[in-house]
């Protein structure tokens, strides 16, 4: 089975950072995670820490100086994973919006079927959303709907964040090349994925909102999100990401 690794991103996750960590490495014993913890000032990598003991040679941490932005994290974290021996890469929140359960699917999409690509999505045939508002909804279908128009990539949930990766593909991108540093990241990432005639597949999946610690969102994901596709774009019609 192959060796993988959950990255997880932090900042201000002290009342789930426990328990998604148990979550996630309960469901299959080749999976590994890595949190990523932004400096938090409730301390969450100090919890985190505490369990390495528990967790050890499961659980890995890495600390950067303060908050630095989800892309970067989520870079760091691929370029801490192809250091290592890993076949697998995935992304996940830690507010559990992201099921641990649909892990599994998602590693056996890229293990077993074929995929290099594999997106936990919500828009997909039998993807669903949980606890959102009507606005909320629209706003991120539309938002989807803006990104396929624009990128011509067919992926129904370009913004999810719930991913497998399989080691190939990181080692072909070139990651610094990736601009985008809030939740557009998650639209880039898969972008330069489809450039490199990669294969995606997505896994319908329902993502439930958060029911611990604050939402991370605010109007510069928006605005980085409508001007970065636009800018990726461009850059995707001179062959920036092959």
């Amino acid at each position: 089975m192959s060796k993988s690794l959950i990255i997880i991103p932090t900042y201000n996750e002290i009342d789930n950072v426990e328990n998604i960590i148990r979550a996630a490495l309960s469901q299959n014993e080749s999976f590994e995670v890595l949190i990523v913890d932004d400096n938090s000032p409730d301390k969450t990598g100090e919890e985190v820490k505490k369990l390495q003991e528990e967790f050890k040679g499961r659980l890995w941490l890495l600390e950067r100086q303060g908050k630095l932005g989800l892309g970067t994290a989520y870079i760091a974290g691929f370029k801490y994973a192809l250091e290592r021996d890993y076949d697998l890469i995935f992304e996940m929140d830690a507010d559990f919006s992201h099921n641990p359960e649909d892990l599994n699917r998602l590693r056996v999409a890229c293990e077993e079927k074929g995929a290099d690509l594999a997106i936990g999505s919500r828009y997909t045939r039998g993807g669903n959303i949980k606890n959102w508002s009507t606005d909320r909804i629209l706003l991120s279908y539309g938002a989807s709907i803006y990104v396929r128009m624009l990128s011509w990539m067919p992926v129904k949930d370009p913004t999810a964040g719930f991913i497998c990766y399989k080691r190939e593909v990181l080692e072909k991108l070139d990651l610094d090349k990736i601009q985008l540093v809030g939740y557009a990241f998650q639209i880039e990432m898969k972008f330069a994925v489809y450039q490199n005639a990669f294969r995606i597949v997505e896994v319908p999946i329902t993502f439930i909102d958060r029911q611990l610690g604050t939402s991370k969102m605010d109007t510069s994901i928006f605005k980085e999100a409508i001007l970065g596709v636009l800018k990726m774009r461009w850059r995707g019609w001179v062959g920036y990401y092959n």
